[in-house]
């Protein structure tokens, strides 16, 4: 199986996760939502950071790119006492379309790296996205693509890189896809046929596999010619040595007078 045949697996597999079976999914028509104002006359934004009320935070509020009105907003958390006292960054929203709703929340600890985000990606007022991240690092991203409240996309990551994802195409709850990446490739896929969360069938991109094969026996060779050389060096080097060794040895004494 070509490389594009197995995408093309994968895009009907999203198609049918995304519209296969729910006559209510409208996909980009979800209803959006509107920010509503609090009986003060503010705006309720929705805002997914803890801050208000509590005494060890502060909170600022910017205009991101292309925003007229302050879109995005900094949680700041006091920590630390005397000369060691400081800010720092634990939440951070944006609201990404402009609508005056917050759709999209980052939390970090105290060392400033990322943990979660949460996002609203078709502004229908219901998180449809989870991500994870590992000492700053990107992990895990969870997507409810059916919106039901539930994810049925999971992606993981080693080392910041795709490495693979599994699926829910047809709404069971359960995975029945699984797409497993190398050096960000994708380099074959397992489907489950019987709905008993076991691969029945892997499908391989032979492209992806023999330049894989490549560059590891490429690898090899570099390896096994760098300790040819090395032993040609030692070796070398030995020689040498009892070159100075032997011509001390046969070295004339010198003469008593």
């Amino acid at each position: 199986m070509t490389r594009q045949e197995l995408f093309a697996l994968a895009a009907l597999g999203l198609f049918g996760a995304a519209c296969g079976s729910d006559p209510g999914f409208e996909g980009t028509k979800a209803p959006k939502v509107e920010a509503a104002r609090r009986p003060d006359g503010s705006i309720d934004d929705r805002s997914m950071c803890d801050w208000r009320g509590k005494s060890d935070r502060e909170a600022s509020e910017t205009a991101g790119p292309g925003a007229i009105q302050p879109n995005v907003r900094r949680v700041w958390q006091i920590v630390g006492t005397g000369e060691e006292r400081h800010k720092a960054l634990v939440c951070r929203e944006i609201d990404t379309n402009f609508d005056g709703v917050k759709d999209v929340v980052r939390r970090y600890n105290e060392k400033g790296e990322s943990l979660h985000e949460e996002a609203d990606s078709n502004y229908d007022g219901r998180i449809d996205t989870w991500i994870t991240f590992a000492t700053g690092r990107l992990a895990e991203v969870r997507i409810d693509a059916d919106r039901d409240g539930n994810p049925d996309e999971w992606k993981y990551y080693s080392g910041g890189k795709l490495a693979r994802i599994k699926r829910d195409t047809n709404r069971d709850g359960k995975a029945d896809v699984w797409e497993i990446y190398r050096m960000g490739r994708l380099e074959r896929m397992g489907v489950d046929l019987d709905a008993d969360e076991r691969v029945d069938r892997w499908d391989h991109d032979n492209e992806v596999r023999r330049r894989v094969e490549d560059e590891e026996r490429k690898k090899e060779e570099q390896a096994a010619a760098e300790a040819a050389r090395k032993a040609a060096e030692d070796q070398a080097a030995a020689d040498k040595a009892n070159e100075g060794v032997d011509g001390a040895d046969s070295a004339e004494p010198p003469k008593k007078k």
